[in-house]
């Protein structure tokens, strides 16, 4: 079997070998492995090395605004959480203000209703003092209506001069009253005049 031209060796003569071979990749239109590439494939990659630089810098100024992001969030969490704890303490002391308000407002109640009763309690002392009947002195046979509107200056004026008396200090009443309804007929028997000194 014949052997081919191109897989043939010459032993002894490499050079040869070598120059056939570079005449077949100039007969193919094979670029050689030291040629060198066209000029706009280097500034194409010149172009994209800037731009990857320009991208890198814009993604770490990114970075560096995040960053400034998040430490501004820390801050403004610890102070949120801050006015929370404010807040909280605030909460607690007007829960106790309420609650202080409320056993004040009751005390003021109790307060009042005591004073209310003690206010009665009086009215009642003094009506009683008032009503005693060891002062009072019945007085009988005074014709109806002698005394006129005026029933104290009448008894101030006539019992001195009925008992022949000259008071000084001047007899004071309390109070003077007539016992009883008003007789209709003037033949009646008379109401008694009650009267209470002091």
């Amino acid at each position: 079997m014949p052997r081919s031209k191109t897989a043939s060796k010459v032993p002894g003569k490499p050079g040869r070998q070598l120059l056939f071979s570079e005449a077949l990749r100039q007969q193919k239109h094979l670029p050689t492995a030291d040629s060198s590439p066209p000029s706009h494939a280097t500034m194409s990659e010149d172009a994209q090395g800037v731009s990857m630089d320009r991208i890198l810098q814009e993604i770490s100024a990114v970075g560096r605004k995040l960053e400034g992001m998040d430490n501004a969030m820390t801050a403004l969490t610890a102070e949120t959480r801050s006015m929370g704890l404010e807040i909280a303490g605030f909460q607690s002391q007007i829960s106790r203000l309420d609650h202080r308000v409320a056993t004040v407002a009751r005390q003021v109640a109790v307060q009042t209703d005591r004073d209310q009763e003690l206010l009665h309690l009086r009215s009642k002392l003094t009506d009683l003092e008032d009503r005693s009947r060891r002062n009072n002195i019945r007085f009988l046979g005074f014709p109806e209506d002698i005394e006129g509107t005026d029933i104290l200056s009448y008894l101030q004026d006539t019992l001195p001069k009925l008992a022949d008396i000259t008071f000084d200090p001047p007899l004071e009443f309390q109070r003077a009253h007539r016992l009883g309804l008003k007789r209709q007929n003037g033949k009646d028997r008379p109401r008694p005049i009650i009267a209470c000194f002091l």
